[in-house]
């Protein structure tokens, strides 16, 4: 993984993956110095999802995905995007929690804990119920993220029940259809070390 994340870009996808990566660490840098520690707090949060995938060498119209989806949704909560759009927070937890959750198969995989999608053992069912169950895991930490922050840090967190449950279910379906994309497509580079 070390040779993957030290690796010099090889095209303009990757020059704009790394792009998303440096406008993520100084979206961190703005808010801490001219928004709250909260926003700051949010930002931050997003910079290890915009890291791992090429750590994992995923290809790089993947890894643009995953960064720039990530990037919209800590940015979304900053901007207030999910209580001034209407809908807005459903389309990001599904777009999100897919993303998530296909590149956490590709970390297990990379932990030998599932079949990578280029072994024998893979079968296109193991990477749909993996992946499936790992965006409703992910789902489920996210709410838990947000009631956290909006018992012990702000109250300008909006948490319902109602709210949290349709996140979870939207997230679960996201993680559905990514787990369909990890059953189809390679998501990683021929070329990763």
């Amino acid at each position: 993984m070390k040779e993957n994340f030290l690796r010099p870009p090889q095209g303009p996808a990757d020059y704009t993956a790394d792009a998303l990566r440096v406008l993520g660490l100084l979206s961190v840098v703005v808010a801490a110095v001219w928004s709250t520690a909260t926003d700051a707090g949010i930002l931050a949060l997003a910079l290890p999802a915009l890291m791992v995938p090429r750590m994992l060498g995923m290809r790089a119209w993947l890894d643009i995905a995953v960064g720039a989806t990530v990037l919209v949704a800590a940015g979304s909560n900053v901007l207030d995007l999910y209580r001034s759009v209407p809908g807005w927070d459903l389309v990001v937890h599904f777009v999100c929690t897919g993303a998530i959750a296909a590149t956490g198969y590709l970390v297990l995989a990379r932990c030998d804990v599932v079949p990578a999608q280029n072994a024998a053992a893979f079968r296109k069912r193991t990477g749909i119920v993996v992946t499936s169950i790992l965006g409703l895991a992910v789902s489920a930490v996210w709410e838990m993220i947000e009631w956290a922050g909006r018992t012990f840090v702000t109250a300008e967190i909006f948490v319902t029940y109602q709210d949290t449950i349709g996140d979870m279910a939207v997230g679960g379906l996201g993680a559905v259809g990514a787990g369909i994309v990890v059953a189809q497509l390679s998501l990683e580079r021929p070329d990763r070390a």
